[in-house]
């Protein structure tokens, strides 16, 4: 029997439609009776570059996310769309293209881009014109600032930090810390909220080394953290750099445990890093080994379609792709509109959160949650709670 699952607003505003649209993958054959012009969604992300890699995974869970809802009738009986603009993860770039985005007027929302800072570049470009950009992977404090059209499901560092402590400090009860962070706007607001947060909870930051993204040689940093003499060392990173940074622990005498935050959740990461990354502690809003029957559903779609585990940034996709569909459902082919409809919106079907609400004065997702993984044997896994020893012992 073929199973209709509905993601019309009215059935997920008010209780958890989430689970069981995910569960069958909403088979279906509305698409084929979807009628008028397709509306649009515009994505700004990388697609070649260093972080081609993160776009690549979006790209699959946007596709997944549209198949879905156009098997299910769409939005208003119309197909939803998106165009795919390559950024580079460059700010130059993003701005070129929200200028071509806020002059094309089938564009109802934005989605990207990747990095905060490569983002926030492009704000005012949006905020100016009144097209709402959707930044689902951003967590800069102050990107949501920019304005009452810019909108995020990303938690804020200023959140995610102080957890980060906790589970250094707290669980992993390591006391005297390094961190190495990129010399980013990003990476420097996240140091200094970490910082702040790891004293508070009686930890001593013994040493707090920068590196640009480029970077690839980490000895001189990294033998300054040596003579530190920290129990714990904490990487703010992207998976390339923070797989390389734990390829180079190791030959200039670090044994130290490892908290690695940022993107670092990655298959990427795994490659790069090989045997050099197991035993390094992350925190992630997704993992699919979780119980949680969304969690569930989406991976067994997510499988379904492409024959391959999803990580993270497919789950951020596909959960942003979502909340477009939520909005424009609500506010119609409207810019402002689909901007009012943030305030309105409740309980939006969620791969990451169960369901997704928003804080009107924030303008993020409301809620905190993620799991703590450790790499072992080349693979994430749940932490089961064992505290590393200290090297030597």
């Amino acid at each position: 029997m073929r199973v209709l699952l509905s993601l019309r607003l009215a059935s997920i505003v008010g209780r958890m439609a989430g689970a069981a649209l995910l569960a069958c993958g909403l088979a279906g054959t509305a698409a084929a009776e979807l009628q008028g012009e397709p509306l649009w969604i515009g994505v700004s992300g990388p697609l070649t570059g260093p972080s081609a890699q993160y776009g690549a995974q979006w790209k699959k869970g946007f596709d997944l996310a549209l198949d879905q809802i156009n098997a299910d009738g769409g939005v208003r009986g119309r197909p939803l769309r998106y165009v795919f603009e390559d950024s580079q993860n460059d700010p130059k770039q993003t701005v070129a293209i929200a200028q071509k985005f806020v002059t094309d007027p089938r564009i109802l929302i934005e989605l990207g881009d990747f990095s905060s800072p490569a983002s926030m570049a492009a704000s005012p470009i949006y905020q100016r014109a009144g097209l709402v950009q959707f930044g689902f992977t951003n967590s800069h404090p102050d990107f949501t600032k920019g304005g009452d059209f810019i909108w995020s499901n990303s938690i804020s560092q200023a959140e995610e930090q102080p957890n980060v402590a906790d589970y250094a400090v707290n669980s992993l009860k390591l006391k005297r810390l390094a961190v190495l962070h990129l010399n980013t706007d990003w990476g420097r607001t996240s140091k200094d909220i970490f910082v702040k947060a790891a004293k508070e909870r009686g930890a001593e930051v013994v040493a707090a080394e920068a590196y640009l993204p480029e970077e690839k040689d980490f000895r001189s940093s990294l033998v300054r953290v040596r003579e530190a003499n920290p129990d714990g060392i904490v990487l703010i990173s992207y998976y390339a750099d923070g797989a390389a940074i734990a390829r180079q622990l190791k030959p200039v005498g670090l044994s130290q445990p490892v908290v690695a935050v940022g993107s670092v959740y990655s298959p990427k990461f795994l490659e790069l890093g090989g045997e050099a990354v197991n035993g390094i502690h992350t925190r992630a809003n997704f993992f699919p080994a979780e119980p949680r029957p969304e969690v569930r559903s989406f991976v067994a779609a997510y499988r379904a379609k492409y024959n391959e585990e999803p990580d993270a940034f497919g789950a951020y996709a596909y959960d942003a792709v979502l909340v477009a569909r939520a909005v424009i459902q609500e506010g119609g082919p409207d810019r402002s509109a689909v901007r009012d409809a943030f305030y309105k919106v409740k309980n939006i079907p969620s791969v990451i959160f169960g369901s997704s609400t928003f804080d009107p004065e924030t303008r993020r997702v409301s809620g905190v949650r993620n799991v703590k993984l450790v790499v072992k044997d080349g693979a994430f896994a749940l932490w089961d709670g064992t505290v590393p020893a200290a090297p030597g012992q």
